[in-house]
């Protein structure tokens, strides 16, 4: 597999780490009334099959975060774009 870099271009996965589901929304609360928020956000995690958003870092690059669409049934990405709000 390899993934479309937007600063570096077309690199092999073995530069890159994984860092999981980027659909998934952190509670805001840390009050005991949003304790069931964050049990479904620490523990559970859906297993899509097909296209999906996930996180992956260029570690051995250029150390941006990533948006990756990828199908989890082919590996086939379809979309890179920079992690994170405002990008």
């Amino acid at each position: 597999m390899r993934i479309k870099c937007p600063y570096c271009g077309e690199r092999a996965l073995e530069e890159f780490t994984y860092r999981g589901d980027a659909t998934v929304t952190r509670p805001e609360s840390l009050d005991e009334s949003a304790k069931d928020a964050w049990v479904d956000y620490v523990y559970f995690r859906d297993n899509p099959a097909g296209p999906h958003k996930e996180h992956w870092h260029h570690s051995a690059g250029c150390h941006a975060w990533l948006e990756v669409t990828r199908d989890t049934r082919t590996h086939e990405i379809t979309a890179v774009a920079f992690a994170g709000k405002g990008r």
